[in-house]
């Protein structure tokens, strides 16, 4: 049950970080596209454009090492720390992309505010006469590319958001297993127990020392103390029928104590004048 909720956590925090890659990687296409173009054409290019840019890179180089930290040592309590502080600070990045592509809102029609400038959605953008090889979109598909920059930024948000709380949970999880271990005492059939593990997603772990190593030859197995055996009974004297033989008894009879002399081999077990039982 332990192993499955880690792989079951682990496969949660695969999921937001991959969302979260795709959406920095979205937008950092496409305000790569307006900077190329802008640049391409000598075109001004404001400082917000520049900083989404930046913001996006940097969340996209940010995901793609975090995927790999899960991969390799999840739920290890300072980079997960880590984790969560850059998993806050991405989500005022991301509020910050959302905030400057609010133009993309619009139906984009009439009047647009993209990269390139205000005016007509119908308008094509206009080169300044220096030319260029990459092609100029209209105002309208400049304002389509900011709806779909606000939309992802929106979604990265409410995963960077969720981000922290997967993280918290994973190194509460390493820090449970590694408390107990394997044990039916708190219902878990397997966990880290204290054993170096690097893999993906917690398969194939290590087995420790002592599982793997053969069992010695030479150490004899474990004996039974004194402690260990029943005690039994003292044989001084034994009860048999009053009226002699060994016949069960008749109603009202009662066992009397006799001496072995009248039997035969008394004399090995004569102790006191007879034994009992």
């Amino acid at each position: 049950m332990g192993a499955a909720k880690g792989i079951a956590l682990r496969g949660v925090q695969f999921f937001i970080r991959t969302i979260q890659f795709c959406c920095a990687a979205i937008v950092l296409a496409l305000f790569s596209y307006f900077l190329a173009t802008l640049h391409n054409h000598d075109m001004s290019i404001s400082v917000w454009v520049r900083a989404v840019e930046g913001i996006a890179g940097a969340g996209v180089l940010y995901t793609i090492l975090a995927l790999l930290m899960l991969c390799c040592i999840p739920g290890r309590s300072f980079p997960s720390f880590v984790m969560m502080v850059l998993d806050v600070a991405f989500i005022g990045g991301f509020i910050y992309i959302a905030a400057v592509n609010r133009g993309g809102a619009s139906s984009c029609n009439g009047e647009v505010d993209t990269p390139f400038g205000k005016g007509n959605a119908d308008t094509n953008v206009v080169d300044n006469g220096s030319g260029g090889f990459t092609a100029l979109p209209s105002l309208r598909q400049a304002c389509k590319m900011e709806t779909a920059c606000l939309a992802v930024s929106i979604a990265a948000v409410i995963f960077f958001a969720l981000s922290p709380f997967v993280s918290l949970a994973l190194v509460r999880h390493r820090r449970k297993e590694m408390r107990f271990g394997p044990s039916p005492a708190n219902d878990y059939t397997e966990g880290y127990g204290g054993r170096k593990r690097f893999n993906f997603f917690g398969l194939g772990r290590k087995r420790t020392a002592a599982a793997e190593a053969p069992p010695n030859p030479t150490v004899l197995p474990e004996h039974s103390t004194p402690d260990d055996l029943r005690h039994s009974y003292a044989t001084e004297r034994t009860r048999v029928p009053s009226r002699g033989g060994y016949g069960g008894l008749g109603d009202g009879e009662k066992y009397d104590t006799i001496p072995l002399g009248n039997y035969p081999n008394a004399s090995r077990y004569q102790n006191n004048g007879g034994v009992s039982r």
